[in-house]
């Protein structure tokens, strides 16, 4: 995050929170809450990260989730995947150990709709509550605090977790029981692969037409084929750039989960896998940390 922050916040009481995972995502997350007047505690299992996250923002630090927990209204976490999260949620150190009865967990992990409806249950069971609120936007999204949070879980806890939320989202929504959020997830990173290798074969194919793609997609992003993904990476597609966003070795997982609910649900994903397995090519290539829009290498 800038030292400059762009980002109005709506006036909501100061609630006691903990964040636990201050990653790509997590720290500018964090700081969002801080810079939105709520007392925050933070967790990270670096614990250099914890502090360079205090040495930016106004928060304390804690040496595990259960300890961060403690006392807080609200937990957000976002971490790596269902390991991760069954890590620092479960546990003798874990924060459902140390929460208050009646706290609200809010995971911001894009995880399997199955490692939601498992801890929903076990929060309940415990008198605490859990909402699956995995997120779109990327790091300029978090950094910009203008994520989209897709959630999954009951009414109640996400009215409480809302208000906090919008620090850090432009769009905070329920869409249904526990798991939904995480469904919600899988949807939207489905659209965005097929989209991504559309440009990557619009704009390889432009090119060897002989075509000035910025000119073509200066036009053409005036029409029906305008998205974010032509808007926010034509052009560094075109100069062969890929270190603007998310990585492939995260879209790889996210379309691991979305695959393997497909095989449970029946769902039909030919494209889907299809783009997976592009990315395998893409990961072969050594790109393993360039962004999603890197897929055009392989036509090169």
């Amino acid at each position: 995050m800038s030292s400059t922050n762009p980002k109005t916040y709506e006036p909501t009481p100061p609630r006691k929170v903990a964040f636990l995972g201050l990653g790509v995502m997590g720290f500018p997350m964090a700081g969002h809450l801080a810079l939105a007047g709520h007392d925050v505690v933070a967790y990270n299992r670096s614990a250099a990260k914890a502090q360079a996250w205090t040495g930016e923002f106004k928060g304390a630090v804690a040496a595990t989730p259960r300890e961060a927990a403690a006392g807080r209204d609200l937990v957000l976490c976002c971490v790596g995947n269902d390991d991760d999260l069954r890590s620092v949620a479960l546990g003798e150190d874990g924060a459902f150990a140390g929460m208050k009865p009646g706290a609200v967990l809010i995971d911001h992990t894009t995880a399997s709709a199955n490692v939601a409806r498992e801890l929903h249950a076990e929060a309940k069971k415990r008198g605490l509550q859990f909402v699956d609120a995995p997120v779109s936007g990327g790091q300029a999204g978090a950094q910009n605090g203008t994520l989209t949070v897709m959630c999954g879980g009951e009414a109640g806890p996400f009215e409480a977790a809302r208000p906090v939320v919008m620090a850090f989202a432009r769009a905070c929504t329920l869409l249904g029981g526990p798991g939904s959020g995480q469904l919600a997830k899988m949807v939207n990173q489905t659209a965005i692969a097929g989209m991504i290798q559309g440009l990557s074969e619009a704009i390889a194919f432009g090119q060897k037409a002989g075509l000035d793609m910025a000119q073509v997609l200066e036009v053409i992003g005036k029409g029906a084929a305008q998205s974010w993904q032509m808007d926010n990476r034509g052009k560094t597609m075109i100069e062969g750039k890929f270190d603007y966003g998310f990585a492939v070795d995260w879209m790889r997982k996210d379309l691991g989960l979305v695959l393997d609910e497909a095989k449970r649900n029946g769902a039909r994903l030919p494209v889907t896998a299809l783009v997976d397995q592009f990315y395998a090519d893409v990961q072969a290539l050594g790109g393993r940390r360039w962004d999603t829009s890197s897929l055009i290498k392989r036509l090169k």
